[in-house]
């Protein structure tokens, strides 16, 4: 039976191919991103996240699954406010719509670098939800020569609100399920950067190794993305699944397992 399928970043990258997955299997998709997608919005901002979640509300009834594919790789303050909170808070504003649903699914589309050394002050910030708080912890990264450390922040932000989340009132005792699917090395527009410059991509091969089948494509997400999603999928829910190649697993120890 079709699905109302709402996905966040759906105009380039892994949202794209997951909007064109979802379409074909015969999902009804809602794509939100700042330009041509089915609805336009900046979820950069509290007013830009509560404006597109009132104008899915309008659009549809229910919603079936929420997919937040929609992120940034460019070190500065959009790492907490698209990476983080444009997933959990725009999210959190859906759940009245998701618990209309007989089989409502969240995914955000968190990172390996979210196993990485982070920044604890923005992670914990954002756990908090203060985000204002969180943007200044971001500037005093910047100021200290660590901007490096922002897009694992977000990234273990998301996978540690889903956690908490998933098991929270209102959340698997209304039966939305809640899971995070962690990318490896993925060929997309915001990754190209990376590829072009010989250097970065040298230090990008050593940070993420990706021994089962090399770089991953958009498509090779998005299917992981649409398993989490569908309806058939029952009784998973706090997870982080990696999406690596073997990355995670090459990069820690057997035994935090």
């Amino acid at each position: 039976m079709p699905r109302t399928v709402v996905v966040t970043g759906a105009s380039s990258g892994i949202g794209a191919a997951l909007r064109g997955l979802l379409a074909e299997r015969g999902d009804q998709v809602l794509g939100v991103d700042l330009a041509g997608s089915d609805l336009d919005a900046d979820l950069s901002t509290p007013r830009g996240r509560a404006d597109a979640a009132e104008e899915v509300g309008k659009r549809t009834g229910h919603v079936d699954a929420v997919i937040t594919c929609a992120g940034t790789s460019d070190p500065g303050e959009a790492m907490v406010t698209v990476n983080y909170f444009g997933s959990t808070e725009f999210v959190e504003a859906l759940r009245p719509l998701l618990a209309k649903s007989e089989a409502p699914r969240v995914v955000l589309v968190g990172s390996i670098s979210g196993t990485q050394p982070n920044d604890p002050a923005v992670v914990e910030t954002c756990l908090r939800g203060d985000e204002q708080a969180a943007l200044t912890a971001v500037r005093e990264a910047i100021a200290d020569h660590r901007a490096f450390q922002l897009y694992p922040s977000s990234k273990a932000a998301i996978a540690q609100w889903a956690r908490r989340t998933s098991v929270s009132e209102g959340w698997a005792d209304a039966g939305i399920a809640v899971n995070v699917v962690a990318p490896g090395v993925v060929r997309t527009p915001m990754t190209a950067g990376l590829f072009a410059d010989p250097k970065r991509k040298a230090v990008m091969d050593q940070a993420v190794p990706m021994p089962l089948h090399g770089y991953a494509a958009a498509e090779d997400v998005a299917r992981v993305l649409a398993y989490f999603a569908d309806a058939a999928t029952t009784h998973i829910t706090g997870q982080v699944v990696y999406v690596d190649g073997g990355a995670e697993a090459t990069l820690r120890p057997a035994a935090l397992c």
